[in-house]
């Protein structure tokens, strides 16, 4: 039986991912060092831009550490 609710429990998570990104997920993302802006590009179209200072974990990091970014495989998060 815990292997079946396993199964489940992904499915459902699939579903919850799968619902998350039909409003748009990250396709790239980068660190402008002359705006000091975080660039992230969605499958819309949309481009999203955020100063780093009012980011939890980024306002206190180096531009060096900055341009250096990775997009979850469901882009949804950066890392």
């Amino acid at each position: 039986m815990a292997r079946g609710m396993e199964s489940q429990d992904v499915r459902q998570a699939e579903e919850r991912t799968e619902a998350l990104r039909a409003s748009g997920f990250a396709v790239s993302a980068r660190y402008d060092r002359r705006t000091g802006r975080v660039v992230i590009d969605l499958n819309t179209g949309v481009q999203v831009a955020f100063p780093t200072r009012l980011a939890e974990g980024l306002a206190d990091a180096s531009a060096a550490d900055l341009s250096t970014n990775e997009i979850s495989p469901a882009g949804l998060g950066l890392h």
